[in-house]
């Protein structure tokens, strides 16, 4: 029986708390696959090596980097999962700061914290076979994942963008008709144009497309009310260095 761990680095748990919400199919799954470790769900663990392993959260620690290497080792596929382990998320903001100084301000002993001066993706130590974008990642997404792996199929990952997916389900553009600021033209498919759905704009939470064209979006984003700071607050949330790399306007100061 094929084996599967799933692991957590630096993240909030969503990204497994969306394999637990699985619940039926969670079921099913484990007729089909021994769910060697997945301490979210419970303090059982079975060593490896594993055919599958997903990882969820970044590298912030030297001790991180020692684990998502024995991991890599240990598995035959391995699969990062949310924008924690596909871009370093939100706490990558302080990639762009100096954080020396904010233990320095937070922690009474500065000098017991070990850690590193960035937060970066799996992919950043390891090579990583396939990624889930997200935060959280899509439920039906992570399920056919899954179930391409156990049948030896390469998993059906969007390569289209936002825009794509309104088009599909037949959303009206909230850009177009409303005048909302959107980041669908610039942002990776797979929420099923969640946001736009409920006529709100997308806000990246898949992280930027292969090729996004961010010089023409931000324009389009000070046409729809945003100021600088705004579209810097917009771009700098759960995908920050992915979006940050796609800008030519100097990013982040």
């Amino acid at each position: 029986m094929p084996t599967l761990g799933v692991w957590k680095f630096a993240s909030c748990d969503g990204c497994q708390l969306t394999l637990l919400d699985c619940e039926d199919e969670l079921l099913l799954l484990a007729e089909q696959v021994q769910i060697a470790t997945f301490i979210e769900a419970s303090s059982a663990v079975v060593g490896g090596p594993y055919d599958v392993s997903l990882v969820e959260g970044s590298i912030t620690t030297a001790g991180d980097e020692r684990r998502i290497r024995e991991i890599r080792e240990q598995s035959g596929v391995l699969v990062a999962i949310g924008a924690c382990a596909t871009a370093g998320g939100i706490q990558a903001l302080r990639n762009f700061a100096d954080v020396a100084e904010f233990a320095s301000v937070v922690y009474a002993r500065p000098d017991y914290i070990d850690t590193l001066a960035t937060s970066t993706a799996a992919s950043a130590h390891v090579s990583v076979d396939y990624e889930l974008r997200g935060c959280p990642i899509d439920r039906g997404q992570l399920l056919d994942t899954l179930a391409a792996l156990l049948v030896g199929r390469k998993p059906r990952l969007p390569a289209a963008t936002v825009c794509t997916e309104c088009k599909r389900a037949g959303v009206t553009c909230v850009s177009v008709a409303e005048g909302i600021p959107c980041l669908g033209p610039i942002t990776h498919a797979g929420c099923g144009a969640l946001c736009p759905r409920h006529h709100r704009g997308c806000y990246g939470c898949f992280g930027p497309t292969a090729t996004p064209n961010t010089a023409a979006m931000i324009p389009l984003l000070h046409r729809d009310g945003m100021s600088a700071p705004d579209v810097d607050r917009v771009l700098s949330t759960f995908n920050v260095t992915a979006f940050d790399a796609t800008r030519d306007d100097g990013g982040r100061s």
